[in-house]
């Protein structure tokens, strides 16, 4: 258990990933996709509001829909800002991305289960991230694992 704390939170952060490389190549193509999703949300004229999630802004007042659409600009900053964490640690720091795959995991598990149930928004469709967020959070605890453990021949990146 040690093992995996320090893993998790390594007293040292450095360039050295432990785990198994899937992992590390995974973590780079979902790096990949939250700074591509980053910028839809921030630089879309409804924020990918309408377009992508099917929140039907055109029922709403037009303040309500400039809200809605304010703040999955918003969401795009976070995402855009998660994203460059994510590629400085695929860079720079990978010793790291075992603790951004929990945390990772943490986010679709609430955004799946807490979130959506207790403040669900109203659609007319079924958006992308409702449907991915049961993958994602699957993906994002397999590769956790992945992280954590050492490779049979303990080879390091």
């Amino acid at each position: 258990m040690k093992k995996i704390i320090e893993r998790i939170f390594p007293k040292v952060i450095n360039n050295e990933f432990k785990g198994y490389k899937i992992a590390l190549y995974v973590f780079y193509a979902l790096t990949a996709v939250t700074i591509w999703r980053s910028q839809h949300h921030m630089f879309s004229p409804d924020g990918g509001a309408q377009s992508i999630a099917t929140i039907p802004l055109d029922a709403f007042t037009d303040k309500g829909s400039a809200a809605v659409i304010g703040i999955f600009s918003l969401w795009g900053l976070s995402q855009l800002i998660i994203g460059i964490m994510y590629l400085v640690s695929s860079i720079r720091y990978r010793s790291m991305i075992p603790m951004w795959y929990l945390l990772m995991f943490i986010e679709y598990l609430f955004r799946g289960t807490y979130v959506s149930m207790a403040k669900p928004v109203p659609t007319i469709g079924t958006a992308p991230g409702a449907k991915g967020n049961l993958p994602l959070m699957i993906i994002a605890l397999i590769m956790f694992v992945l992280s954590v453990m050492t490779p049979r021949k303990d080879k390091k990146i």
